[in-house]
């Protein structure tokens, strides 16, 4: 690993150890409410200073972008965090969460790390090197079409404004695959496809930190990350499809005719 990643992968250990130790103990946490379905919690403010703590430790020039703190000036390299992607899950005792890290440099990814501290995986990323489960090497699945593949998905829970276009996609989708998952952690699921575990991803309205780490997975692995046009502003409208290069071929096909002039790509 590049010195940037093994640094985030110290960070992610460390916001990784903090959520374990509150996982037994749930219902002493403090939780806030931020809008629509969407909470925060002690946990996921801790494990955010911890991270930042750390990186800022390595890199006091870096620029910050972080979920529940926002943006911290710096220079051309920025670190995207989501200290606990999947909080309604954690908060719920379901163990599908995980800490996710980018860092970009003039807008270009470079280095990512998704941590499941549940089951104790480190996927990383380089550009350019490779992305790896602990010290295995990923590829995406190598199916040749939807056929038999299975695709995971995020429902569009917080701004439910998309949620009748969604629900057509849902069902196209299912008619020609072997099945959806939606485990409610997209940093995670993006570090199934770059594993093959998922065969491809879809998602409407993701905020960058949800999936800028799983995006250089999925690349590293081999795979493809889009907008549902097939086209590249996934990172500004957070409408994202993902998989193995046929796979994602076949999605954005099947998706594409459900966009409207009120979504974006």
């Amino acid at each position: 690993m590049q010195p940037m990643t093994n640094i985030a992968v110290r960070a992610a250990r460390a916001a990784g150890k903090i959520q374990m130790q509150y996982f037994n103990r749930l219902d002493s946490l403090t939780v806030t409410k931020k809008g629509p379905n969407d909470f925060v919690s002690e946990v996921d403010r801790a494990s955010e200073q911890e991270i930042i703590q750390v990186l800022r430790a390595a890199y006091p020039g870096h620029a910050i972008l972080a979920e529940e703190t926002g943006v911290q000036d710096g220079n051309d390299y920025q670190w995207v965090i989501d200290p606990l992607d999947g909080t309604t899950n954690y908060l719920h005792g379901f163990p599908q969460f995980a800490v996710s890290i980018a860092c970009r440099h003039k807008a270009e990814l470079i280095s990512g790390v998704v941590y499941d501290p549940f089951k104790d995986e480190m996927f990383t990323a380089d550009k350019g090197n490779g992305a790896y489960l602990n010290d295995r090497r990923l590829r995406v699945s190598n199916r040749k079409g939807l056929d038999g593949a299975l695709i995971g998905t995020g429902f569009p829970f917080r701004d439910q404004t998309h949620l009748d276009t969604y629900s057509e996609m849902f069902k196209a989708m299912i008619s020609e695959t072997a099945g959806l998952r939606r485990p409610g952690s997209a940093a995670l699921d993006f570090a199934y496809v770059a594993a093959g575990r998922l065969d491809g991803f879809w998602e409407l309205g993701l905020s960058v930190w949800d999936f800028a780490a799983g995006a250089l997975l999925i690349r590293e692995a081999g795979g493809t990350v889009t907008d549902i046009s097939g086209g590249d502003k996934h990172m500004q409208t957070g409408n994202v499809v993902a998989g193995s290069i046929k796979v994602h071929s076949e999605m954005v096909r099947l998706l594409r005719p459900f966009l409207h002039e009120g979504l974006r790509a």
